[in-house]
């Protein structure tokens, strides 16, 4: 069992690797592929419940944890350039704009 989480856990890592390069190209294929392959991982992790966890399967989550969140920020940033150039060519306003003192409201 803990052999099958491990082999879920290193394809994960495998295809947040190609993520981030598909996000690196703006290929919008491999995004969409890799989301479902996430996907797909995803559910196959949860189906080992709560196993008692060895190192490398620690060191291997952290490690994904970490490679998922830089893929979203990386997400993010091209969403937010993206929106950026349509309001510039439209000449609209931003969507989502963010309120003044919004960020001192979350902080308290």
């Amino acid at each position: 069992m803990t052999s099958d989480l491990r082999e879920s856990l290193r394809q994960m890592l495998a295809v947040l690797e190609e993520e981030r390069q598909a996000l690196a190209a703006l290929d919008l294929d491999a995004i969409v592929g890799t989301t479902r392959d996430k996907d797909r991982l995803c559910g196959a992790i949860d189906a080992f419940g709560a196993p008692e966890l060895d190192e490398e399967c620690r060191s291997m989550l952290d490690t994904a944890r970490r490679l998922n969140e830089v893929n979203r920020q990386v997400r993010n940033i091209i969403a937010a350039n993206v929106s950026r150039r349509l309001n510039a060519l439209t000449g609209s306003p931003q969507l989502y704009r963010i309120p003044k003192g919004y960020a001192a409201m979350a902080r308290a």
